[in-house]
């Protein structure tokens, strides 16, 4: 009985962690192409929280609902045209956020290897993400080089991410005691 009950808890995290993320995606601030929004912050919480055999499922379910047209990603929208737009490479980069962000967390329970990993799945996210712009802006417009799509996707949200990966640490630091893993 106790293994169905584990297995119940688990979806039960999985899918109130890819709530969650959805959530956070609603809340966003408008700056550009790529606005700011709390995703990233709720991945890197749901990672840390969850681990990485739960935290990445929590990921792509809330992809795939976002891929099968529930509005789940910024702004309300949904569907596969979000993830083939300019913006779906970095919603495909949170996978390898998650991973990053739940190994370190099943590893360590020091904030700063915590923290780490935050940073260093938000970078591997801003590199899928900023290759993914700029092919999908070359196929639509024109080749854009890559200082100027820095500029576009990654200068602007430097700040902002690491306000949420320390908010984020800090939350997962107090909460992670309070789930059952």
């Amino acid at each position: 009985m106790a293994n169905v009950n584990n297995k119940t808890l688990n979806l039960v995290y999985i899918g109130a962690a890819a709530a969650i993320i959805a959530v956070c995606a609603w809340i966003t601030v408008p700056i550009g192409a790529i606005p700011i929004t709390l995703q990233t912050m709720a991945v890197c919480l749901v990672a840390a929280l969850l681990g990485w055999k739960k935290g990445t499922p929590a990921v792509l379910i809330y992809i795939l609902l976002g891929a099968i047209g529930v509005p789940v990603f910024s702004g309300f929208r949904g569907g596969i045209g979000v993830l083939l737009g300019a913006t779906g490479g970095y919603i495909i980069g949170f996978i390898f956020t998650a991973l990053l962000v739940g190994i370190a967390s099943d590893k360590s329970d020091k904030l700063w290897v915590l923290m780490l990993s935050m940073v260093l799945g938000v970078a591997v996210c801003y590199a899928f993400g900023t290759a993914w712009f700029m092919l999908v802006y070359a196929k639509n417009t024109q080749p854009i080089g890559l200082s100027k799509t820095l500029g576009l996707c990654v200068t602007p949200f430097l700040l902002p991410d690491a306000v949420k990966i320390v908010i984020a640490a800090l939350l997962a630091r107090r909460l992670k005691p309070l789930i059952r893993r």
